[in-house]
């Protein structure tokens, strides 16, 4: 073997050296998109300024000098090195900031705070603190192996729900900001108002999943929901008129997801995909259909035994008209499937067979050859970019939320806190639960309806074998729809695209939307409820929290936005930057 190569000893021994460096310094940043794509266009101009001076003189001055060898090709190496380094620079130059709990874990001993799914439990359902223990320890470490220590509730491995994949969490990224630069605020404490207030909506929502969206305005139910949720002392989900209405229950903030049907256009649009097209209606559930309303099935499920149940089936294909179909909808979809089969709608042109007709959105303003007569985007700014960059997301967005999950907050699932509602009014048990939870009308109908406290939960087997916050569908969702929302103009009104529609209150078929608002919605608009659709329709199946989907949300934007400011970094083309709207309202340019 030649001296040049590195034998198996060696690069293990470079992998443990970067492992040691990596361990020995605190991995904690801040989430300030707009200090980090200023400091993109300084150290663009870097690499532009080092290979202009080596005679590479286009666009961003690192690209061209053709052939692959000689005194070009050493100019290429010596180019490509540099976007790299200043990539690495740039992301290692992030302030840093401290990853901060709740406080749930330290404040209670018994850990009945924090989320204990597949590890071993009492009758109550509180988790056997030795255990608790072994995971905690795992996981501050960040020790791989010590991962394998962790107990299980049960003991039949044929029927065992393993932990979901802690070691995402560690993983490290080529590509935008390490997991561990990226953060989230504390989760709502397990003792406060604002959890109680959170988990009462969780109950409506379950209450009202077979509840078209569209007639909250005039279900009895709705509206004693929306009522409720005004009463709360400290609900923080959007009102009007400081009102919790049938126009804001259940939606996010983020600009324009009030606008319209409560469904986004782009789950009801014709997906034209190549040769082929995705069919908007969906296989659903059986209405009145709810899991995990026992004891004995909950703790069943809290100790990781697999259910001996499955879903039921609606026989007929529908388009998605309610919580119950966005539930099963974000069930089983594949991470970035919303957003990918958004994308195909609004890439592809019109056609004279409707499903196979999209709405050929303009590009962003941005894109550099929205202006050249002669050249045409493919593999940057085109469409093989779109679609490769959209997907890739997905993964990173994944490792970042799952660090936040397992190595910061460990926060409690709604299942499980729903337990400690339950055992707090069946059994007496001393949980610090607070008022609002305890004597809320969502609480009492879930006893009317089932004989217990419990949450009605969407899927047999309950919530995921992960911790709540953050959400990792949410964390896509953001990752995801901010990618489109650089790609396309935002701006553009639906109604100049086509006509909006809305689903009807069986699901199936979709008729024209004509509501007041209807000049409002855009293409940015309801990508933005896209996310918020996906994100909350996680918490209408019951198994995330309503900060879970919004802040989740913001942490996938800022994923988005680290890997859009280092791939700017590698473009020879003469370009701006991508300026889009954030979830939070303000405008950005990356």
């Amino acid at each position: 073997m030649s001296g040049s190569e590195p034998t198996s000893e060696g690069t293990e021994g470079v992998r443990n050296e970067a492992a040691s460096e990596a361990a020995a310094v605190s991995r904690r940043a801040f989430l300030g998109g707009a200090a980090s794509a200023g400091a993109a266009g300084i150290l663009s101009a870097s690499i532009a300024s080092s290979a202009s001076a080596q005679g590479n003189g286009n666009g961003n001055g690192h690209g061209g000098g053709g052939g692959g060898g000689g005194s070009s090709g050493m100019r290429r190496r010596e180019a490509a090195y540099r976007v790299r380094l200043e990539a690495s620079q740039l992301n290692r130059a992030r302030p840093m900031i401290d990853h901060v709990s709740n406080g749930d874990e330290d404040r209670y001993a018994d850990k009945i705070g924090n989320y204990s799914k597949g590890l071993p439990h009492n009758r109550f359902g509180e988790v056997d603190v030795a255990a608790y223990a072994v995971l905690q320890d795992a996981a501050q470490r960040e020790d791989a192996d010590r991962f394998e220590d962790v107990p299980s509730g049960n003991s039949d491995p044929a029927t065992r729900i393993k932990l979901t994949n802690p070691q995402a969490g560690m993983a490290f990224e080529l590509e935008g900001s390490d997991s561990h630069q990226l953060g989230q605020p504390p989760a709502p404490a397990f003792a406060s108002a604002w959890a109680a207030g959170e988990v009462v909506e969780n109950y409506w929502m379950a209450h009202l999943r077979d509840v078209p969206f569209e007639e909250y305005g005039t279900n009895p139910l709705a509206i004693a929901a929306a009522a409720e949720l005004s009463s709360l002392s400290d609900f923080r989900g959007p009102k009007e008129g400081g009102l919790v209405t049938a126009r804001t229950m259940f939606r996010d903030g983020a600009p324009g997801t009030s606008v319209g049907p409560w469904i986004s256009q782009f789950f009801w649009l014709a997906q034209p995909f190549g040769a082929q097209f995705i069919e908007p209606r969906i296989r659903t559930t059986a209405p009145g259909l709810d899991y995990l309303t026992t004891p004995a099935a909950w703790l069943s499920a809290q100790n990781g035994v697999r259910p001996s149940t499955s879903s039921t089936f609606d026989p007929t294909l529908r388009y998605i008209r309610n919580g119950r179909d966005l539930a099963q909808w974000v069930h089983i979809d594949v991470l970035f499937q919303a957003y990918f089969q958004a994308l195909l709608t609004l890439m592809q042109g019109p056609a004279s067979d409707p499903r196979f007709s999209g709405l050929a959105a303009p590009l962003n303003p941005g894109n550099p050859y929205n202006a050249s007569q002669i050249q045409a985007g493919f593999g940057t700014f085109g469409g093989p970019y779109f679609a490769t960059i959209l997907c890739e997301i997905a993964t990173r967005a994944l490792k970042a939320v799952w660090f936040q999950k397992w190595f910061v907050h460990r926060r409690i699932r709604p299942e499980e806190f729903a337990g400690r509602v339950h055992h707090k009014l069946a059994s007496g048990r001393p949980y610090p639960l607070h008022a609002d939870v305890l004597g809320s009308q969502a609480v009492a109908e879930a006893f009317s309806r089932n004989g217990t406290y419990l949450l009605p939960l969407a899927f047999p087997e309950g919530c995921p074998t992960h911790p709540a916050y953050g959400a990792g569908h949410a964390t896509v969702a953001g990752a995801c729809v901010t990618i489109l929302k650089a790609l396309f103009d935002e701006r553009k009104p639906i109604v100049e695209l086509t006509q909006p529609q809305v689903a009807t209150s069986d699901g199936l078929a979709l008729v024209p939307y004509v509501g007041s608002d209807v000049s409002q919605m855009t293409v940015g608009s309801e990508l933005n409820k896209l996310a918020s659709n996906v994100a909350f329709g996680r918490n209408i199946a019951g198994v995330h929290w309503r900060t879970d989907g919004s802040e989740s949300m913001r942490l996938g934007e800022e994923v988005a936005i680290c890997v859009l400011r280092d791939q700017r970094l590698t473009f020879t083309e003469r370009f701006e930057g991508f300026t889009f709207t954030k979830f939070d309202g303000t405008t950005v340019t990356v």
